[in-house]
């Protein structure tokens, strides 16, 4: 095989088994940094010895054995088995003894529990969003930190910067590598369900730069989802996510023009939207609301998506019943921005007018002062009443707000529209 393909064919199995790498490894040395860094030195092993023996027929199990022999060698060590000596309180050449063995038997241990335990560990709430962010799509996604900071605009040291800081954080505030229990169950799934939303989001709707959409993030969220549905299949909140996620992505090829241009979601090819993905995501919401979550925040969300895509044609939209389902979400998770968005849907089922007054009942919201959509909003409203110097005026103010330069023209151009009196496009 030539060296190019080797490289390939490694990138992809460090994409594919990291993550099962890592989480084992972390229960071994109970340590997310320790067991990152033995991960890394099994796939420089890789880079160094597979382009002149070749691949081997099972790759990840490969990399495991690797790993885990560096693994015993450092247990054995006498610093690394002092600490465990003071943190287990064992006997020192007891735990000598017995290293081996504990490695190959947490090497044999169900990897699915590994990974929840990874999944936990780099989203607990000691972290910063950002650093949970981050320490994810690094241990989880199995992306390096240039395409971290490529995918969030962020440069590499920074991003660095965040991971190590995670890790430190994670050590110095002995988090156990474990799933939590009990009460603390909810509060932590609800960081680990934050946490892969964002990613996608980021994804689907950039917040900054010159692409709309980016979608390998929107994958990494989706793969990520779909895993912890596996994991954890009784949580209908989980479930409700990755219905939100599919229904979502499957706009993907129709949100853009060739160009590059955003496509609103009205004005869209709907012959275009992957029914495999809606098929899923609609398979999922039935999922969640099977096990009693349907008034759960993912899956209302979920559940408003799945209006659009049952609807065959933008007029055939269920906005009564879109505009109940943001009223419920707003009792279940309320914000300015469901807010906002139940103003969009009534003025879509009972006027513009209507949603008008919701939005000038929560323009002074603190949250929404700098949000480039709540201009953008109230300008397309403004609009559809005739009122076309206002509406200019808010599309301009949205325009001035938004980072992302493609949603810059977009606003731009819907206020020359309304300039011209022409009024904004559905």
């Amino acid at each position: 095989m030539p060296e190019s393909d080797v490289q390939r064919t490694i990138n992809a199995v460090w994409r594919i088994e990291s993550a099962r790498l890592i989480a084992g490894l972390a229960r071994m040395v109970r340590d997310v940094g320790l067991a990152e860094e033995l991960a890394q030195d099994a796939l420089v092993t890789a880079l160094e010895r597979w382009p002149e023996s070749g691949v081997p027929d099972n790759p990840g199990a490969w990399l495991m054995a690797t790993a885990k022999n560096r693994a015993i060698d450092l247990l054995r060590r006498d610093k690394l088995l002092e600490r465990k000596h003071q943190e287990l309180g064992h006997d020192l050449s007891e735990e000598q003894d017995r290293a081996p063995e504990r490695v190959e038997a947490a090497v044999d241990d169900d990897i699915g529990d590994d990974l929840l335990r990874l999944v936990f560990t780099s989203c607990h709430p000691v972290l910063t969003t950002e650093a949970r962010v981050a320490l994810t799509l690094r241990l989880l996604g199995g992306l390096t930190t240039e395409e971290i900071a490529r995918a969030f605009l962020t440069s590499e040291p920074t991003v660095a910067q965040r991971i190590v800081r995670a890790k430190r954080t994670l050590a110095e505030a002995k988090v156990p590598f474990e799933v939590p229990r009990g009460s603390e169950l909810g509060t932590r799934l609800a960081s680990v369900l934050e946490v892969i939303y964002l990613i996608f989001n980021e994804g689907y709707s950039a917040t900054a730069g010159d692409d709309w959409m980016r979608s390998a993030l929107c994958e990494d969220a989706l793969r990520l989802g779909r895993v912890l549905a596996e994991l954890v299949p009784q949580e209908p909140e989980v479930h409700g996510l990755v219905a939100l996620m599919e229904i979502q992505a499957s706009r993907a090829a129709a949100r853009t023009a060739p160009d590059g241009a955003p496509i609103l979601l009205l004005d869209q090819d709907r012959s275009r939207w992957d029914q495999l993905l809606i098929r899923r995501g609609l398979t999922a919401l039935e999922r969640a609301e099977s096990l009693g979550g349907a008034r759960g925040s993912y899956a209302l969300q979920a559940a408003i998506a799945a209006c659009h895509a049952r609807a065959r044609t933008a007029d055939r939209t269920e906005w009564p019943r879109i505009a109940a389902l943001y009223l419920a979400l707003s009792q279940v998770a309320p914000s300015p921005i469901v807010e906002l968005n139940r103003a969009v849907a009534v003025s879509m089922a009972f006027g513009p007018g209507a949603g008008l007054q919701i939005i000038d009942q929560i323009g002074k919201e603190p949250a929404l002062q700098g949000y480039h959509l709540l201009p953008s909003v109230r300008g397309d409203f403004l609009a559809k009443l005739g009122r076309q110097d206002e509406a200019r005026a808010e599309f301009e103010r949205a325009a001035a707000l938004t980072r992302n330069s493609r949603e810059r023209d977009l606003l731009l151009a819907r206020a020359a529209a309304a300039n011209t009196g022409k009024g904004a496009p559905s």
